[in-house]
């Protein structure tokens, strides 16, 4: 009989695992998803609400690329999971039998306890439906406030941005996204948004969200009242596991997965941001809510689950995305707050666009990461550096070669190594 491998999950992780088991077998695969019945690309949606895509270019593959691959699309949301019988309960009481099943049911936004973070307006922008929400809560809107200062918060600024609203970012720490940025990183973003009008109040937090049935207005533990319209809630994600509650799957923040992404039942399995890694590779984080992580993930247990047992294995760690028109890069750690056997050296050209921090040990001068600010560079070059435990004297002197833009050698080069260079003297003598 043929094997029923069952997706909770159309985002990269379960989508990635579709074609790749497809690609190795000939087994019966259902993906599930209540949010849309098509997989899209869910770091476009900002580009929906800002008018540069429609939604049908969110979505990668034709229509007819699933029946091509026989993957079957349901359209539904998964309420329960049977684990002895191997089946799971559809809204609306259908169920679903399976062989196999795997969990790639994303994340949701962090929501603390605060009183009135469920009043109308008050939303993130995690989902399809968020998106929708935007739309709406946005109409005759006079004034927004983001809470948190992540990737998700700037990049509703900047959607709100493009329509003209007024944005106030409370941000818990002195610059933004100080819990992942150096210092002078931080510092050099806070101030490029901080050129686009984008009001930033640091070392406050949120206090409550007062008003009747929606949102009128915001109180910070500062005791200051801010008159807002709509609430964006971008204290990161977490995942989302509701649907496993009194299930016998185990959990702590994420479900918990081994190295070859299997939880503690036999044949269920967790992938992408839901996914907790009870042995994470040395420098990665157990929970990674990061789009190619969910792609490895994807690729990784389709292995497995088609006969060839696969551990998961993330590599080098990279990131990228945008700060308003600054495209920003990292690779390797670059701590927040350097250890005490790690230096920086930073660099910052004058239009304030463009800037590179990097990081290596101080006693063996062994490379361990960089942040590119406005500058792009080739992936596949610093990922062989940091395998190959290059020195840094090696990364400033080949630093030519991690470059795409070829007017970048003559118009900046010279002028980062010199400054580098500069600051390997000072601390050496």
């Amino acid at each position: 009989m043929q094997e029923h491998v069952v997706i909770v999950g159309n985002g990269i992780a379960g989508i990635t695992a579709a074609r790749h088991i497809r690609r190795l077998s000939d087994k019966k695969i259902t993906v599930i998803s209540g949010e849309n019945k098509y997989f899209f690309s869910r770091t476009a949606l900002m580009y929906v609400y800002m008018g540069h895509m429609k939604w049908e270019h969110l979505e990668p593959y034709e229509d007819w690329f699933w029946e091509k691959n026989r993957i079957e699309l349901k359209e539904a949301f998964v309420e329960k999971i049977e684990i002895h019988s191997k089946t799971l309960i559809l809204d609306g009481g259908e169920k679903m039998a399976f062989d196999k099943l795997i969990l790639a049911t994303g994340s949701v936004p962090r929501k603390l306890g605060w009183e009135g973070q469920d009043l109308n307006g008050v939303q993130g922008l995690v989902s399809k439906q968020d998106l929708e929400l935007l739309e709406e809560n946005t109409r005759n809107c006079r004034h927004a406030t983001i809470v948190g200062g992540g990737l998700i918060g700037i990049e509703l600024a900047e959607m709100l941005h493009t329509r003209n609203i007024p944005v106030t970012m409370l941000i818990r720490e002195d610059s933004f996204w100080r819990n992942v940025l150096p210092k002078q990183d931080a510092e050099f973003i806070s101030r490029h948004i901080e050129s686009h009008g984008i009001e930033l109040q640091y070392n406050t937090e949120l206090e409550s969200i007062s008003g009747k049935k929606k949102v009128e207005a915001v109180k910070t533990k500062n005791e200051e009242q801010i008159k807002t319209d709509i609430v964006g809630l971008t204290m990161g994600v977490q995942p989302n596991i509701s649907i496993l509650k009194d299930s016998e799957i185990e959990t702590d923040v994420g479900i918990l997965v081994d190295p070859l992404l299997k939880t503690n039942i036999q044949d269920i399995f967790a992938i992408g941001d839901c996914a907790q890694h009870r042995e994470p590779a040395v420098g990665r984080q157990p929970i990674e809510a990061v789009w190619y992580t969910a792609r490895m993930m994807g690729e990784t247990v389709a292995q497995t689950i088609c006969g060839n047992p696969f551990k998961y294995n993330p590599g080098n760690w990279f990131n990228s995305a945008k700060f308003f028109e600054i495209e920003y890069q990292t690779y390797g750690r670059v701590s927040a707050n350097p250890l005490e056997n790690e230096q920086h050296l930073h660099w910052e050209h004058r239009d304030g666009k463009k800037a590179v921090t990097i990081a290596f040990e101080k006693d063996s001068g062994r490379f361990l990461g960089i942040n590119t600010y406005g500058i792009r560079m080739k992936h596949e070059v610093f990922d062989r550096w940091l395998t190959e435990d290059r020195p840094i004297e090696y990364v400033l002197k080949h630093f030519r070669e991690a470059n795409f833009d070829p007017e970048f050698y003559d118009r900046y080069h010279k002028e980062i190594l010199s400054s580098f260079r500069n600051e390997l003297l000072k601390t050496q003598n």
